[in-house]
């Protein structure tokens, strides 16, 4: 899987997403702000991304270093 397919499926299903991702096809770095994280904990808006990225999170992500913030 590459970056920018994982930054693709965050911001197609969070709306208003802006994903940051890099990463070496296993291991990836994202930095996500979106508007909806408004009024989630952290663990609801990791959920979210999670969400997002589905079964390829068991599949073709081994790991994720996640970053979520709420855009103004």
């Amino acid at each position: 899987m590459q970056a920018s397919e994982i930054k693709a499926l965050i911001e197609a299903a969070i709306p208003g997403a802006v994903a940051e991702v890099s990463g070496d096809g296993d291991h990836f770095e994202a930095r996500v702000r979106a508007a909806a994280f408004a009024g989630k904990s952290r663990v609801q808006q990791h959920q979210m991304v999670y969400a997002a990225l589905g079964g390829h999170m068991q599949s073709d992500i081994h790991a994720l270093a996640l970053q979520t913030e709420v855009a103004d």
